[in-house]
């Protein structure tokens, strides 16, 4: 449930209370027994969330005048009438919020608030600026001096949006919103900005020509700008509502939206924390991996590699060696977050220098890393796979710690590594496993990855085995000479929804190696 302001819901409290109160007290005066009030069956202000695509206004506007015919509604019964619109106004915003809460990506909840906002306003179409203020941590999601960092339509396609674009800043309602002015143009004082209505666009003066013929161009005739700010987010952008006809939208609907605006300004902001995280995580998890693959003769290299939405500890590594060998070495680290990063820099660091010193024997390569790994993060652990490869020998040795057998595709076989089983690394007091000794042929591609893959893929384990080793048999042999093409092809085929859909929110990794 979603954690309605405290003012609201007091609100709501004591608008029921009121509304229960009023109702006895019609009864007592008519002589009949107390119950549910009459104006709660009475026709009011039907909810908006999901439904209506308007708003209609109350069917009650003003309380009758003194010396009416006795025809006319009593004043208490018109009291509670309103009494149940604004009891109904609130459930509407409760909704609306709600949906919007339930929104995990930026898209999604912009989308929403357009959506909502629409219904609310009673307009058709609509669009959102998101811009927030330079120079501070927002802005480095987006790119700096190149108009405004985000918009979104609703009822628009991309080319109207694009000729609304082509509006001078300073001659729209949403620009001078997130330049901190009033409408006519002067300065805003130090609190928010606040919301504009052009009833009649087309009829205005001042209007700028340019405005004036996108407007003509796209069919609107009116808009209404709403601020996305509030105290504590400051102003990130503006909301625009447009209306085919002249029109503005009353005062009890400029009074929900502007409720709605401010809840929908902190739940943006929250959202762009999260994003700004993400970014800076999947850049940190890049700099932790090779910046550039190394180039040793009679092998071909490629690697694809993605960070999931809270950064785990996924890596991969390709290092020349002594006499023209090549390490190479995938692996992933258990835990998300900065902790996991930071430890699978260690790892990778580690790994490299254990390559160096004595490469030629995988076992303790991994045997080495297992001891540093159990006496500083005993609390940790990791699989890892570590390949010592010969091209000119066409020759690979590898061990493996828990870790996804390798996969080799060529012309006459598409097949998986068999690999001894054995323990992840940090599980057992003396890691040990036997080495695997393959001999690929000419043009065969060996893939290593790591479990992330096949988790991403939804299924069961057995499954998610099948499927890739199905996505590596169908690369087209056209195709195979390029270790970075059946890289993209078997993770568009074991992925086709891509790594941003797919279930789950594991890393990804995959280094693929073609022998000459």
């Amino acid at each position: 449930m979603l954690d309605i302001p405290l003012r609201v819901r007091v609100h709501v409290d004591a608008l029921i209370a009121a509304q229960n109160d009023m109702g006895v007290c019609d009864a007592i005066e008519r002589n009949a027994p107390a119950g549910k009030p009459a104006a709660m069956s009475a026709p009011h202000l039907p909810k908006v969330a999901g439904i209506e695509p308007t708003v209609p206004t109350p069917a009650h506007t003003a309380p009758p005048m003194p010396g009416l015919s006795a025809s006319a509604p009593p004043p208490g019964a018109v009291i509670q009438d309103r009494l149940a619109g604004w009891v109904s106004d609130l459930t509407t915003l409760h909704e609306l919020t709600e949906r919007l809460a339930r929104t995990a990506s930026l898209d999604d909840a912009l989308h929403e608030l357009l959506r909502a906002g629409a219904a609310l306003v009673g307009a058709r179409r609509g669009m959102v600026v998101l811009e927030p203020v330079p120079g501070s941590w927002r802005a480095d999601c987006f790119e700096p001096d190149h108009g405004p960092a985000l918009t979104k339509g609703l009822g628009l396609t991309h080319a109207e949006l694009g000729h609304i674009e082509t509006v001078p800043r300073d001659a729209t309602a949403y620009g001078r919103i997130m330049d901190g002015r009033l409408p006519d143009g002067r300065p805003g004082p130090g609190g928010l900005p606040e919301a504009v209505a052009d009833p009649d666009l087309l009829a205005e003066t001042t209007l700028d020509p340019r405005h004036r013929d996108v407007a003509v161009r796209l069919g609107y005739a009116a808009s209404y700008t709403q601020p996305l700010a509030s105290e504590a987010a400051g102003t990130l952008g503006a909301a625009v509502w447009m209306y085919d006809e002249p029109a503005a939208p009353v005062e009890r609907q400029r009074h929900l939206v502007g409720l709605y605006m401010r809840y929908a300004t902190e739940h943006l902001a929250r959202l762009l924390e999260l994003e700004h995280a993400r970014v800076t995580v999947t850049t940190v998890a890049e700099e932790l991996l090779p910046s550039r693959l190394p180039r040793v003769p009679g092998v071909q290299l490629a690697a694809r590699h993605h960070t999931g939405p809270h950064g785990g500890g996924d890596w991969y590594d390709a290092l020349p060696l002594p006499e023209g060998a090549l390490g190479l070495a995938v692996g992933s680290v258990s835990g998300s977050g900065p902790s996991a990063l930071a430890a699978m820099g260690r790892l990778r660091a580690s790994l490299r220098a254990y390559a160096v010193m004595e490469g030629e024997d995988p076992v303790a390569v991994l045997s080495d890393l297992e001891l540093l790994l159990r006496l500083t993060e005993p609390a940790r652990t990791a699989t890892a796979l570590f390949a010592y490869a010969e091209p000119a020998r066409r020759k690979i040795v590898l061990a493996g710690a828990g870790h996804t057998p390798p996969l080799v595709l060529g012309g006459r076989r598409t097949e998986f590594v068999e690999t001894s089983l054995s323990a992840p690394l940090g599980m057992l007091a003396c890691w040990e496993a036997p080495s695997v000794e393959l001999s690929p042929e000419p043009g065969e591609t060996v893939l290593l990855y790591t479990d992330g893959l096949l988790r991403r893929t939804g299924d069961p384990m057995d499954r998610a085995f099948a499927r890739l080793h199905a996505a590596a048999a169908s690369v087209p042999k056209s195709l195979r000479y390029d270790p970075a093409v059946i890289a993209d092809h078997v993770l568009r085929t074991v992925l086709p929804e891509g790594l941003d859909e797919a279930c789950g929110g594991e890393d990804v990794v995959l280094l693929a190696a073609r022998f000459d």
